[in-house]
């Protein structure tokens, strides 16, 4: 795509909040913020709200809940707004200055969530909840907050642990996030940022993509040194934490964090490593396809088969909006509303954050950022990202504690659109471009299973390993390839001993990784669900209960959620059942390519 290209896509709307980073209603809503951060603070004092803390009565838990759901409302919109500067151009000044000063203003959130947490995990929990329509509510939270309580520290150590994280592992993060969206390299005789290089690895040609890939591995390397230390500086103060906090292991505060337990874990898990077999059976099919005795890391996004769509964006939008019609009118809707009122930022440019995202904005709208690609892998990321969207719409009416949701289920959405794109684009195609589509669906299964699991193994081995000191980027480097060779086995000839510094997520969220394939497993099985429900022609009846369990992702646990469709994530059998729905993808990817 030509910088003229990605000019021409459509920006995101940012005015029907404020007129812009100067607009005199943002400063005077930030300082307002801090009045009411200030006010949530003495509500907390004067109720007792804290380890130890007196009973709350419905009076003072209707308080309390009340004014923390209000600061959380304003906080939403207002990081929305200036995220939506700071992730489309990393050197606007203004505008991180002004999410330096929402970090600031926000900072005693996280001691007073704390201190909730406390609180409510010291409540005689049955009868609250028999006493207050509130407490009801917010039942999730409260139970949450009982079990959750027994990992807290001292209230003084948690208050300290939190007004320190943005100049933490917060600040590690931010450090990240500013170096690698100003990075760039040189290629053929030009220079590139960093995320031009990558996109490069689509490229038809091998010599492009190999000679990109080199590219790459140099900046990477060029960086490693400031990249490595953000690294350690996160996992650092994360592990010393969860050790603090009397956790079992690195990964059981993730467990809390994502709504699933560890049975469900090692269900979901023991699943994706006896499937490996199998994706390496793709990878082998693909690299003959390529002509190759074995793929290389350059050849993972390589094209297969051949599209006779354009897929421009404009193509990719008309494809979302027309199938996600197929599947419900409500849902088209909302894809027309979404485009028509300027939600998405499309298009990659320079110093614009990589990948893509969702985020809430006001009201039931969201925000979508994306670098679209000519391709029906950009296609199915805008469907997957206004998946995130449609559930924010299903949860709007809730209030902000009743609409957090864990990683695991907030993935759900997004994949099951991404899933009704996928597979309307493979019932009209045939021959090469069926072959396209069967590599699409494949290299986001691979990478969703295969590659997450691996950097789950890599996770957890960083946190072993800093546990003992600071490792060396060397270091961390060897045990990027160990896990990809763990997961990827022979299927690869060489490997990307840099994709820690790549993927944003190792610095922000612990285990940010194997929800996607609990997202992933868990949207292809409720899918199964719809289409069995189709031809029983119980397909409104599916559709009306799909839409609840989104709105009541921040009311139940994942185990909870998942039985009101049959689904017992203990069971090895279910996560087997959407694993065959890729290994019949893996069969037919292998028939069509010989």
């Amino acid at each position: 795509m030509t910088t003229t290209q990605a000019r021409d896509l459509p920006r995101w709307r940012t005015d029907d909040l404020y007129a812009g980073l100067e607009d005199g209603r943002l400063s005077a809503d930030l300082a307002a913020l801090r009045d009411a951060v200030s006010a949530l603070e003495a509500t907390f004092d004067r109720v007792g709200v804290g380890q130890g803390g007196p009973a709350a009565t419905p009076e003072t838990l209707t308080g309390v809940l009340g004014s923390l759901n209000e600061v959380l409302g304003r906080v939403t919109t207002l990081r929305g707004f200036i995220s939506a500067f700071v992730t489309t151009d990393s050197r606007d000044a203004l505008a991180q200055q002004k999410m330096g000063e929402l970090t600031t203003l926000t900072l005693g959130l996280g001691p007073l969530r704390s201190r909730l947490t406390a609180w409510l995990g010291g409540q005689d929990v049955e009868a609250l909840l028999a006493g207050s329509d509130v407490a009801r509510a917010h039942a999730h939270l409260i139970r949450r907050s009982v079990e959750r309580a027994r990992y807290q520290m001292t209230p003084q150590e948690e208050d300290l642990a939190a007004r320190l994280r943005p100049s933490g592992a917060g600040g590690w993060a931010k450090l990240h996030g500013n170096v690698t969206s100003q990075l760039s390299g040189g290629f053929r005789g030009q220079t590139l940022p960093v995320t031009a290089l990558r996109a490069l690895a689509t490229d038809p040609d091998e010599a492009v993509r190999r000679d990109a890939f080199e590219a790459e591995l140099k900046v990477w390397q060029g960086a490693e040194v400031v990249l490595a230390a953000a690294l350690n500086g996160v996992k650092g103060e994360e592990g010393t934490l969860s050790t603090r906090r009397g956790f079992a292991d690195a990964v059981a505060p993730s467990l809390l964090t994502h709504g699933i337990d560890r049975e469900t874990l090692a269900a979901m898990q023991g699943a994706v490593e006896r499937s490996l077999p199998d994706f390496r059976r793709y990878f082998a099919a693909k690299a003959r396809a390529l002509g190759k005795p074995k793929l290389d890391w350059w050849d993972l996004f390589a094209p297969v088969g051949r599209s006779a769509t354009e897929w421009t964006y404009e193509a990719g939008a008309r494809f979302v909006e027309e199938q996600f019609r197929a599947y419900s009118e409500r849902l088209g809707d909302f894809a027309a509303r979404a485009f028509r009122e300027n939600w998405i930022d499309a298009g990659p440019r320079d110093g614009k954050r990589g990948g893509a995202f969702c985020m809430g904005w006001q009201g039931d709208e969201s925000r979508i950022l994306m670098n679209h690609d000519p391709s029906l892998d950009s296609v199915s990321t805008l469907a997957h990202e206004l998946g995130h969207g449609y559930h924010n719409l299903l949860k709007a009416p809730r209030t902000p504690l009743q609409r957090e949701t864990p990683m695991t289920l907030a993935e759900t959405a997004s994949i099951f659109c991404e899933t009704i794109i996928q597979n309307a684009a493979l019932e009209r195609s045939e021959g090469e471009e069926r072959l396209y589509v069967l590599e699409t669906q494949l290299l986001g299964h691979a990478q969703v299973v295969v590659d997450i699991h691996s950097r789950f193994l890599f996770e957890r081995a960083v946190f072993e390993g800093r546990a003992q000191r600071d490792l060396t980027p060397q270091e961390i480097n060897d045990l990027m390839t160990w896990a990809q060779r763990e997961t990827y086995g022979d299927a690869l000839a060489s490997t990307h001993p840099y994709m820690w510094a790549v993927k944003p997520h190792y610095y922000s969220l612990s285990f940010y990784n194997y929800p996607y394939t609990f997202g992933l497993l868990f949207g292809l099985g409720l899918y199964a669900q719809y289409q069995a429900a189709k031809e029983r022609g119980e397909a409104a009846d599916f559709q009306r209960r799909y839409d609840e369990l989104l709105s009541d992702t921040g009311l139940a646990d994942a185990r909870t959620l998942a039985a009101g469709f049959g689904i017992d994530l203990h069971a090895p059998d279910f996560w087997e059942g959407s694993l065959d729905v890729i290994r019949g993808q893996i069969a037919a990817y292998e028939a069509a390519t010989g």
